[in-house]
């Protein structure tokens, strides 16, 4: 789960537009995408055209992209290309390398140590579209308080924070994700995820979501949705237009493929 980080006004238009997906100052994306963007995520795979690089001029280019803070205070665009071969980060073995490579994991846990001797608890995925491996620091992924107004248990907050599948009472099953663009995967085709920010409740509506690691959506249970989730999404339709977490507006990407 990720809040709203940036605002539409922080993004970098003209870097957007020199790859397409801006045209006049006005974005050329999907909801979803969008989403991602402001919420400090990757998008979805996309079909990026005309980029110029060190004097190296590309007609079309499928990648994701996702944006970084600069020393400036600024939002530089960064572009992930599909690799001809992942590089396996230095805390990972061969097998566990393999492991995500092949799909048998969705995610592995490891200990690292920074420069300062300073001790950190990483989660690695496996982007398969891109050959890359995503890399969390599980101390900053932003646990939800409440999924379809059921709060989570302490216990329910770790597992999500490293990755694994939660099960709450309505039967929604789900678990954060650093490669999904979402940020999140569940076996429901939506839910509500809320958070307690400054002793008041921000939302965050999924909407079109991915299915669990390697497993598919059983139609009938993915698209019945509890009550606790028309409860949750009347409190944010009770919430607007002050909910500054909620993106409202639509866009459109015409003739870019996912």
């Amino acid at each position: 789960m990720n809040l709203v980080n940036y605002h539409d006004g922080d993004l970098p238009i003209k870097d957007l537009e020199t790859i397409g997906l801006a045209a006049g100052g006005q974005l050329l994306l999907n909801v979803d995408d969008l989403k991602a963007l402001l919420s400090g995520r990757r998008t979805g795979l996309m079909e990026l055209h005309d980029l110029e690089a060190e004097n190296i001029k590309i007609k079309s280019l499928n990648a994701k992209i996702s944006l970084m803070p600069n020393k400036m205070g600024k939002l530089d665009l960064l572009i992930h290309p599909i690799y001809h071969r992942a590089i396996t980060p230095d805390f990972l073995d061969e097998n566990e390398a393999q492991q995500l490579q092949k799909g048998e994991v969705a995610s592995i846990l490891k200990i690292t140590t920074d420069k300062k001797g300073n001790k950190k608890e990483m989660l690695i995925e496996y982007d398969a579209e891109t050959r890359e491996y995503i890399v969390s620091d599980t101390e900053k992924i932003l646990v939800p308080d409440m999924v379809n107004n059921e709060f989570l248990t302490p216990a329910q907050k770790e597992n999500y924070r490293k990755g694994k599948e939660v099960e709450i009472a309505d039967g929604t099953r789900f678990n954060y994700s650093g490669v999904d663009h979402h940020g999140i995967r569940s076996n429901k085709l939506a839910l509500v995820a809320s958070v307690l920010i400054d002793g008041g409740l921000s939302y965050m509506v999924y909407k079109g979501l991915n299915a669990l690691f390697n497993k598919k959506h059983d139609p009938k249970v993915a698209e019945k949705l509890s009550p606790g989730y028309y409860s949750s999404i009347k409190d944010v339709e009770d919430q607007r237009p002050s909910n500054p977490n909620e993106v409202s507006r639509s866009y459109t990407r015409s003739g870019r493929s996912r």
